[in-house]
Formats: C-alpha cells, structure tokens, sequence
C-alpha cells in the first residue's frame, strides 16, 4: 500500500478539519491565506471572532500529540500571516488561534487559544 504524497494528505487533513469546523458552527472565511512564504491554513469565523487554524496531521501519538509540533517559527509565521490579514480587511475585534490535531483520519482534537 502507498502512501499519499504530503500535500495530498494536508488538503485531505483540511477538509476534514474544515468539515468539522462548518459542522460546529464555525464559519470559513478563506482557505490557505498566503502572505509571502507565511500560510494560514483556514480562517474561520465564530460569535464576531477571527480564528486562524493550523491543521496538524499525525499517524499515531507514538512521537506525541500533534498541536506539540508547531513550532515556535511556525507560530512567529501565523502571526505575521494573521497581522497582514488583519490589516488588509481593516479588523478591529477580536482574534484566536488554533489548532485542529488529527490522528489517523480518525480521531479530531480542536485546541482553542492554541498559541
């Protein structure tokens, strides 16, 4: 049996997490929101509050949970994204970050103010 190349498995990781998010509420704004070589894997939007989810993918917890490998680099990224989207569409309220942990395609873990 083969493996899905990389992005395949993110895209698919996105969906689901995005399938959860719409199912709980949750409204998308935008999907893979790029400023420069910094991404935001989706923007949604609940009770006037702009949340900027990271999606993390991961086979097993053998090597821990998957919201422990973002990196303290990749947050410094998502934050500069998120300050340039904040900028571009004049954004006064508030913000949260989070992150969506998936295990095996099964298993969903939604880590509110993640970072």
């Amino acid at each position: 049996m083969t493996s899905k190349p990389t992005t395949q498995k993110g895209k698919s990781g996105e969906k689901q997490a995005i399938d959860y998010l719409l199912n709980n509420g949750y409204n998308l704004v935008c999907t893979n929101y790029r400023f420069g070589r910094r991404e935001i894997d989706i923007i949604v939007e609940k009770s006037q509050i702009i949340i900027f989810v990271e999606v993390k993918l991961r086979k097993n917890k053998s090597f821990g949970n998957p919201e422990d490998f973002v990196s303290d680099a990749q947050i410094q990224r998502i934050h500069e994204a998120a300050e340039e989207y904040i900028y571009n569409q004049k954004w006064l309220g508030k913000i949260r970050f989070d992150v969506i942990a998936i295990i095996d395609g099964k298993e969903i873990f939604h880590i509110q103010d993640a970072f």
